[in-house]
């Protein structure tokens, strides 16, 4: 028996998280009294300077990092294209590594400095499930050690984790520049840049119940690079433009109550993935999970990547879901509209026949919205000859 059908079931929380009611508190003063400029000398202007300070202060203190190596951005695509354009031209790299796992933010930059001859680009090597060949990281660092390196912590398709403290302590070998695309695990795990041996490290805040349009991009003293936006001098000179007030609180308060809240969030949600993982098994057939993400101690507890066996229903899967009143993607939102299938899976190696879901939890998902989802995916393939 289906369960009750509820308003809608949203599991695409690595596109977006909803906003958190906290922090819509925190953004409302910024949205109407406090309007004045930032770069404004007068007072409304210095009260706006202080709250996008004092966020600078919350963001660094729950990443232990100096304010001073935290500028504010409009996302974590910006900062990614930020630390790539700016350590190659700024520091004069000639050589960059990556993975065809990673997010487009990351690839594209490099892809168009490659195709200009300004870089030389190398991929890092990956099993079939999307693990990382550490030995091969330092085998290419080895014959060309001053590099830029760029490796997410977790796959926002696939959620993947990786190892940042072992990738860091191999590029802290061979005097590379290591940036890492943390969107993904932002809020949901604790950062400490003390320990880890990362040059850039990046967050958007409405991955962790922030407002959109607005991230961070976390740059390891004496790593000064050219900034991309140009015409003021706003950030420390970093990104030029006026700030998102508003978005920055947000941001900060956000960050703030993930870390606050972060254990019990993800016992509650690795809960939620293991009972999706458990009832699929048990209602259908050849249901099988893509790179580690059935993996609870080395994937993201939020990500879910499951893979159906081939069907009539296949290209028409998330359309049925929808109508369904169930959100998913079919792989990475950035791409959902695209005509092309997932640069990841087919990294991977992937059937090209099977559906590929993913489901992304928040701290906001309950049990019964997973036994909904999976009852419904039950009935559409329970009828159909495989």
């Amino acid at each position: 028996m289906t369960p009750t059908a509820p308003a809608f079931v949203y599991f695409d929380n690595a596109a977006t998280t909803p906003l958190d009611p906290e922090v819509l508190e925190a953004m409302l003063p910024f949205l109407s009294q406090h309007y004045g400029n930032p770069s404004s000398l007068h007072g409304p202007g210095r009260q706006v300077r202080a709250a996008i300070e004092n966020a600078r202060k919350t963001v660094a203190h729950l990443l232990n990092a100096s304010p001073a190596e935290i500028s504010f951005t409009s996302g974590g695509t910006e900062a990614d294209n930020y630390a790539a354009f700016g350590s190659v031209r700024t520091l004069g790299l000639k050589h960059a590594i990556t993975s065809r796992l990673e997010h487009h933010a990351v690839l594209h930059p490099l892809q168009m400095m490659a195709k200009s001859g300004e870089i030389e680009l190398h991929y890092l090597k990956h099993d079939a499930q999307g693990k990382f060949d550490l030995g091969h990281l330092e085998e290419l660092l080895a014959t060309q050690p001053r590099t830029f390196v760029s490796l997410m912590q977790a796959n926002n398709e696939i959620g993947n984790l990786n190892d940042l403290g072992a990738i860091g302590e191999i590029c802290a070998r061979y005097d590379a520049v290591f940036h890492t695309d943390t969107v993904q695990t932002m809020g949901h795990y604790r950062h400490d840049v003390q320990q880890l041996k990362v040059h850039f490290l990046v967050g958007a805040a409405h991955k962790f119940h922030g407002p959109k349009g607005v991230g961070f991009l976390y740059t390891r003293s004496g790593m000064q690079v050219s900034p991309l936006i140009l015409g003021g001098s706003q950030e420390r000179n970093v990104r030029s433009g006026t700030e998102n007030v508003y978005g920055i609180v947000g941001l900060a308060k956000a960050l703030e109550i993930a870390v606050r809240d972060v254990e019990a969030h993800h016992t509650h949600v690795q809960g939620l993935k293991d009972r999706f993982i458990a009832k699929l098994k048990a209602e259908i057939h050849d249901v099988q999970f893509n790179g580690l993400s059935e993996r609870a101690s080395e994937s993201l507890y939020t990500v879910l990547s499951v893979s159906l066996p081939p069907s009539a229903i296949s290209e028409m899967l998330l359309f049925n879901l929808d109508i369904s009143k169930i959100a998913a993607s079919g792989g990475s939102a950035c791409t959902s509209g695209a005509q092309t299938g997932s640069h990841v899976l087919e990294a991977l190696g992937c059937d090209p026949g099977r559906a590929t879901v993913r489901f992304s939890m928040s701290k906001m998902n309950t049990a019964a919205e997973v036994d909904y989802a999976v009852a419904t995916l039950a009935k559409l393939y329970s009828p159909v000859a495989v």
